[in-house]
This record gives C-alpha cells, sequence and structure tokens, in this order.
C-alpha cells in the first residue's frame, strides 16, 4: 500500500509539472511568436491607451456612433452570457419590442421589419464585437445627422463600411460582419481630417 501511494505522488507530482507547468509555458510561448497580437487580447490602442478589444462588444449610445448589438450582461466579460429567454417568454418579447421601439425612434425608421435582427436580440454570449453591414448602414443617416457631416463625408461613411466589412470565416462560417469598434475609431478620424 504505501509503495502504491508513493509511485501515485510521484505521478502526481510529475503530470502536475507537464500539464500544469511545461504545457502552459510551451503553448504561450508558440502563441506570442505566431500570434502576438491575438494572444493579447487583440488591444486596441489610442494614444497609447487601451480603449477595446476587437474581440469583445462595448456599448456605443450616442448617437454619434454605431451601435452595438444590446447586452443581457451589459458587456461585462466576466458573466459572459445570454438571458435564457426562450422564444415563448413574454420577457424576451417585451425586451425586444422595446429595443425594436427604441431604434426605429432613434434611426428614424418608420418599417420596423427592416430592421436587423441582431440590434434587437442580445447574442448568446452578449459580448458580440459585430454587426451585419446592413445594420451599419441602417444607422448612417442618424450618425451623419448628429455629427453635421457634409455630403463627402457622408460618402466617406459608406466607404468605411465596406473597406472594414469582413468575409465570413474561411469563406463559409457564419455571415458578413463589421467590427463596431473598428468603425467608431474610423468615424472620429473622419472628424479629425476635416
Amino acid at each position: 500500500m504505501k509503495a502504491q501511494s508513493i509511485i501515485a505522488l510521484k505521478f502526481l507530482i510529475v503530470m502536475i509539472i507537464l500539464t500544469g507547468l511545461l504545457y502552459p509555458v510551451v503553448m504561450t510561448d508558440i502563441a506570442q511568436l505566431t500570434y502576438p497580437s491575438k494572444s493579447n487580447g487583440s488591444l486596441i490602442l489610442k494614444n497609447g491607451k487601451i480603449i477595446g478589444s476587437e474581440l469583445i462588444g462595448q456599448k456605443f449610445d450616442s448617437s454619434v456612433y454605431f451601435w452595438s448589438r444590446p447586452s443581457i450582461i451589459g458587456y461585462n466579460p466576466v458573466p459572459s452570457g445570454a438571458s435564457n429567454y426562450g422564444p415563448t417568454s413574454d420577457t424576451l418579447k417585451k425586451l425586444v419590442e422595446s429595443r425594436r421601439e427604441s431604434f426605429a425612434g432613434n434611426n428614424s425608421i418608420t418599417d420596423i421589419s427592416t430592421i436587423p435582427k441582431e440590434m434587437v436580440f442580445a447574442s448568446a454570449s452578449g459580448l458580440d464585437p459585430h454587426i451585419s453591414p446592413e445594420a451599419a448602414l441602417i444607422q448612417v443617416d442618424r450618425i451623419s445627422e448628429a455629427r453635421k457631416f457634409n455630403t463627402n463625408q457622408k460618402d466617406k461613411l459608406f466607404e468605411i463600411i465596406r473597406e472594414l466589412t469582413e468575409a465570413p470565416q474561411f469563406f463559409f462560417l457564419g455571415q458578413e460582419r463589421v467590427n463596431v469598434l473598428m468603425l467608431n475609431i474610423e468615424i472620429d478620424k473622419i472628424d479629425e481630417n476635416n
């Protein structure tokens, strides 16, 4: 019995060293060498200060910026998750109707059926950093009006949406999408350049 306990203890120590120390160090080093930005969280710096990550959605509710998908967790990455309301939930129905009315009112939309679904339904993680190009395009008039853009600046906004539109991953997974934070960074550049 004592011999088996010693063997088990030695095996435990070896496995702790292999899987708890060596493996994480090797994987971290490989990630840092091959994908340094992604392995550090795809952080975005502006004037030397971290303003966000390309991978985590943020709340934008000012009329001068593109709005992100709603988040049931308030864009807090710690309790990442969904509301778990089912399709028959009255609470979900009320939330969606409220979001739809608010989005339509703020963007001068008369036909609410044209509002992209991601602008009224929260994502499963609550942290989705992307919206569809259609959801971005439908917000252009509001942003242009709020920023008092002229025709050239508004055209530049359409161009930025086209440039930042990402294709489906591996050309077949998912849909076209636009990163909201990257869009909003580019909007500020339009103001700075004029």
